[in-house]
């Protein structure tokens, strides 16, 4: 292993922070094109459309996460073939859901408008967008799953030049069909079809000697679907599933119960919400780079280095909320009024904006803590964390809103990160012991 410094954390980090900026700017083009279609039906469609197909592929985010720790536990060990092996494992879950999702995306689309009814113009609509960006299903999910491979094995570069490459092709075919060609909503979701497959194209390139290698070993060994090295994978990646399914729960439910606070202050949380996003694109980077070396150290033998890992990309991480913190409070107001332009919400936002000014501070630790996490794959333990931790928050929605309004939701939002940095704290040296040699 390379020695641990602040550079090759930053060399981790930067490429992913990064491509996580070219994502917002897609779905800002996304509507923009169908925006100049001059009706409000297309713009519904492709944001309910859009809406539909995001939350099915989120199912299968653990992909990214369950792929990243283990690939880079094997490429700290110098096992070659078992790093190809997780990435072919992986896609082979990616293809076989992506197929499922393609053959059964009739009655998926009928759940789906049963959920989220609409006009009947933009649910025709909408159809015609989803039974075209569908077949994306396999490509869109085997993503994941290359993404978390090249983190595993630091070339976040890739991963940026994969962003840059399906980001881009799928902007300029957006304004070619829809404008140029006048294809309409049938035209953005050809552009964002297209542009998945050219992003899956270019990552099994990428992957292509590691997959080769894989594949030849595996002839050997018959060791790529060995009954432990699959329960290994459904224990990692089930675990990641159930986290990462509560900590949606309770953002959903931090949303629905801002709506009976009232239109304003529901309307206000929204907007707030999209400075956490912007949080989690600068301090994802961080987080990744300590899946890869946490990762890469377990896989070693290396308890001091897991240590290091840990220290390292955590001060980076603490740096950058701080400074996320300190730009929200020094120019929150006017990143408030660019996103909206009602006098009512503009102000009911400022009196929230303290919370944004704690929240990176608070979350830093949760947010690192994941990565070391991943990296040592404790998936279990993220799990039970995830469960204390959503005790917590529930209590908290119990009780703080009816005596604090909406500013109790946010206390309760800021408790459920605090738990989680308290209930994984606890469990740190775990990640240590994982490292030590059998």
């Amino acid at each position: 292993m390379n020695d641990l410094t602040h550079r090759r954390v930053l060399n981790i980090a930067i490429p992913i922070v990064l491509s996580n900026l070219t994502v917002p700017l897609l779905g800002l083009v996304d509507t923009g094109v169908v925006g100049q279609l001059g009706a409000p039906e297309p713009i519904g469609a492709v944001g309910i459309g859009a809406i539909i197909l995001t939350s099915i592929y989120w199912i299968f985010g653990f992909l990214r996460m369950g792929t990243s720790g283990l690939v880079a536990q094997s490429h700290g060990a110098g096992d070659r073939a078992e790093v190809g092996a997780h990435l072919l494992r992986a896609l082979a879950i990616a293809g076989t859901a992506g197929v499922a999702f393609v053959a059964l995306q009739v009655p998926i689309m009928w759940a789906a408008f049963q959920l989220a009814p609409a006009s009947d113009e933009v649910e025709a609509l909408a159809r015609d967008y989803l039974a075209i960006r569908i077949w994306g299903a396999p490509a869109t999910i085997g993503l994941y799953a290359i993404t978390g491979w090249l983190i595993a094995v630091e070339r976040t570069r890739a991963v940026l030049a994969l962003q840059l490459l399906q980001n881009g092709l799928n902007v300029v075919l957006d304004l070619w069909f829809v404008l140029g060609l006048g294809l309409g909503v049938a035209g953005v979701a050809w552009a964002t079809l297209i542009a998945e497959l050219s992003g899956l194209a270019l990552g099994l390139w990428l992957a292509r000697h590691v997959l080769a290698h894989a594949v030849g070993a595996a002839r050997e060994t018959a060791s790529l679907f060995a009954r432990d090295k699959l329960n290994r994978l459904a224990r990692v990646n089930g675990d990641i599933m159930i986290r990462s399914v509560l900590l949606q729960g309770c953002m959903t439910s931090f949303l629905f119960l801002g709506a009976g606070q009232g239109d304003v202050p529901l309307a206000a949380n929204q907007v707030l919400l999209q400075f956490m996003a912007v949080t989690a694109y600068a301090l994802d980077g961080f987080a990744f780079a300590a899946e890869s070396l946490v990762g890469q150290a377990v896989g070693a033998n290396r308890p001091e280095r897991v240590r290091r890992a840990s220290v390292v990309t955590s001060t980076w991480g603490l740096g950058g909320a701080v400074l996320l913190g300190l730009v929200f409070v020094v120019a929150g107001g006017a990143i408030i009024d660019l996103l909206t332009t009602s006098p009512e919400v503009r102000a009911e936002a400022r009196l929230y904006l303290p919370w944004l000014g704690l929240a990176p501070v608070i979350g830093v630790t949760a947010w690192m803590l994941d990565g070391i996490f991943i990296g040592a794959t404790l998936t279990r333990e993220m799990r039970v964390a995830m469960i204390q931790s959503v005790a917590v928050f529930v209590a908290g929605v119990l009780i703080l809103p009816s005596v604090w309004g909406n500013h109790g939701l946010w206390a309760a939002l800021m408790a459920l990160n605090t738990a989680r940095a308290v209930t994984m704290l606890r469990l740190y040296p775990r990640a240590e012991a994982a490292a030590q040699p059998a």
